[in-house]
């Protein structure tokens, strides 16, 4: 039996921090009788509710703890609570050094191996080593089966039912048994379908489907409320009134189909299957959905852009690849949508 409490470290960004639940799923399962406390941003708070041994410490970047002399008052305050040992799922200079002063107290640190040497191998312009990378999830558990609680992804998780509608859908005219979701928009350029090929693709899923679109900010919730108003089956996530709503949602949805991006892996968690479109980004980076199917993950065409992938997040354009993910081709999407949607 391992006893005490267990710090987990992992503050941004949200998909990364989604990824953690699975983990946390078999650690629940397999250490119930454990308390964690997952040290965060507060807004990731609604991922954790499912969970009856997990505490939110929800992080003040912007106050408390800011800045060098923050992190020190962030120590001071988790080292109130009596953490028995610490789980560093971020390994960022913040938690390096949070790390660092655990261990001067003797308290047992695991940090996770971000595996830099063969990222860089991998995306590298030149002497490009293009084999997969071990998936994030089991980079997570490795952190802490280090510290003593031997899960194993492949047998210990358990998805959980499906989250209870709690909308008014009566202005949402739902006149199929599938619901699709599709969420068009990545953090980067790099990694973002064109949206006149995604377009497409909304349209075809809405003629026989009912379509929720996702985003956030306001060019994204433009192009989706025009996009809503323009198809009869299309409705924007605005119109689910909260996240919570969206979580519930996304949770009873028939199929995900978004970049690679946080949507994803958030439809990934309820056991909703996700067709990735890959950018200059790549699913040998490790960075999959849970329990992804090889079978839904569309990539550029590396014969004709062999520098995919050129970096981990899909933060940089290379010169020239600007419409490499036009090389994915719409009818093998769709057709994978089909197959999905009529199984």
């Amino acid at each position: 039996m391992i006893n005490g409490k267990t710090l987990i470290l992992r503050f941004s960004s949200l998909g990364d921090v989604v990824m953690t639940v699975p983990i946390i799923r078999s650690l629940e399962k397999k250490h119930p009788e454990n308390k964690f406390i997952f040290v965060t941003r507060p807004k990731f708070k609604s991922f954790f509710s499912e969970f009856n041994n997990v505490e939110i410490f929800e992080l003040d970047l912007k106050k408390r703890h800011k800045g060098f002399f923050g992190i020190i008052r962030l120590f001071s305050d988790l080292k109130k609570l009596k953490p028995k040992r610490i789980a560093d799922l971020h390994s960022v200079l913040r938690t390096q050094l949070l790390s660092f002063l655990f261990r001067m107290f003797f308290i047992k640190v695991s940090v996770i191996d971000k595996k830099r040497k063969e990222r860089k191998a991998l995306t590298r312009i030149e002497n490009k080593i293009f084999k997969p990378l071990t998936p994030v999830h089991f980079l997570y558990q490795e952190v802490f089966n280090k510290l003593g609680f031997s899960i194993d992804l492949t047998k210990d998780h358990i998805y959980p039912p499906s989250k209870t509608f709690n909308f008014n859908v009566d202005s949402i005219n739902i006149g199929s048994d599938k619901l699709v979701g599709i969420a068009p928009f990545a953090k980067h350029e790099a990694k973002m379908y064109p949206l006149d090929l995604m377009q497409k693709i909304v349209s075809y899923v809405q003629e026989k489907h009912t379509v929720f679109l996702f985003g956030f900010g306001k060019i994204e919730m433009e192009t989706i409320k025009r996009w809503s108003n323009v198809f009869k089956n299309v409705y924007s996530c605005d119109d689910l009134d909260g996240f919570e709503n969206e979580l519930a949602l996304i949770s009873n949805l028939d199929l995900m189909i978004s970049m690679d991006s946080a949507n994803g892996h958030i439809a990934s968690i309820y056991n909703v299957p996700v067709i990735t479109l890959w950018g200059l980004t790549h699913p040998y980076t490790g960075f999959t959905t849970f329990n992804s199917d090889l079978k839904n993950q569309f990539c550029v065409d590396r014969e004709k852009f062999p520098l995919v992938p050129n970096s981990i997040y899909g933060n940089k354009m290379i010169k020239g690849y600007e419409n490499a993910m036009r090389t994915i081709s719409i009818e093998e999407v769709l057709g994978r949508v089909n197959e999905i949607l009529l199984n």
